[in-house]
């Protein structure tokens, strides 16, 4: 997927070799990618699907920086008291939120519904789904009715998902209908929290969602770029690193 982010067409030998793996393993690769309709297969590679800029499916994004997310996802959830009412975003680090937050004692209104089913069966969840259309694909609620359901109730904590974030630009995301759900999510929060692996920081998406001063929070893991950490800083944003720091060459 990074070398997609770079390039339209990716050979298998290239990646082969860079990745140190076989060319049969890079081909089951780019078939499960095409399956999912990020490439087309062509001769001796794959040539991107995507526009440019375009968010990949959630089912790619999933295994994407998996244990991070998972560490973020324990880190938000650190941060959350019992009692607490929360409005969770969707996204896969959002979705490793909810996981964190199946065995405690909290109000969850969840925007998609690969939070819904995680949290469905918890037993001292009290889980609130809001009105709106499900995007298909990303499972996520969206809407006019999904705003007006978010301005219709109060959070303790906002927790966010992005596509981008950086200095210049804030908080962006790809998809224009999620971007006004994500703002209305914020008004209705006494605390924004964003969850986001570092991988993120110095994109920026097509919809501008908010700047680096309306966060309260920021949770990432250590890979966090450093311009990036101290524009944060700077705007008066609490920056939480989850996880180890990362070896020294790595």
């Amino acid at each position: 997927m990074n070398a997609l982010r770079v390039n339209d067409t990716v050979l298998v030998t290239e990646l082969a070799s860079r990745h140190g793996v076989s060319e049969m393993t890079i081909r089951r690769d780019l078939d499960d990618l095409a399956q999912q309709g990020v490439v087309r297969r062509v001769r001796g590679g794959a040539v991107s699907l995507l526009l440019r800029g375009e968010e990949p499916p959630f089912g790619v994004r999933e295994r994407e920086a998996v244990e991070a997310k998972r560490r973020i996802g324990a880190e938000v959830a650190s941060l959350i008291a019992d009692g607490e009412a929360v409005l969770l975003d969707s996204g896969t680090t959002a979705l490793e939120v909810a996981r964190a937050l199946r065995e405690r004692r909290v109000t969850v209104l969840a925007l998609a519904l690969q939070a819904v089913r995680e949290l469905a069966t918890a037993p001292r969840i009290r889980l609130v789904l809001p009105g709106g259309e499900v995007r298909q694909g990303e499972l996520n609620f969206t809407g006019p009715l999904t705003e007006t359901s978010l301005r219709a109730l109060r959070f303790d904590t906002a927790v966010i998902g992005c596509c981008g974030l950086s200095a210049e630009h804030g908080v962006t995301a790809h998809d224009l209908p999620e971007v006004a759900v994500k703002q209305a999510a914020m008004d209705a929060a006494r605390r924004v929290v964003v969850a986001v692996d570092s991988g993120k920081f110095g994109r920026t998406a097509f919809g501008a969602v908010c700047p680096l001063s309306r966060l309260d929070v920021v949770v990432t893991d250590p890979g966090i770029p450093p311009d990036q950490h101290d524009a944060l800083v700077a705007a008066g944003v609490a920056v939480r690193l989850a996880g180890p720091a990362p070896e020294a060459g790595a």
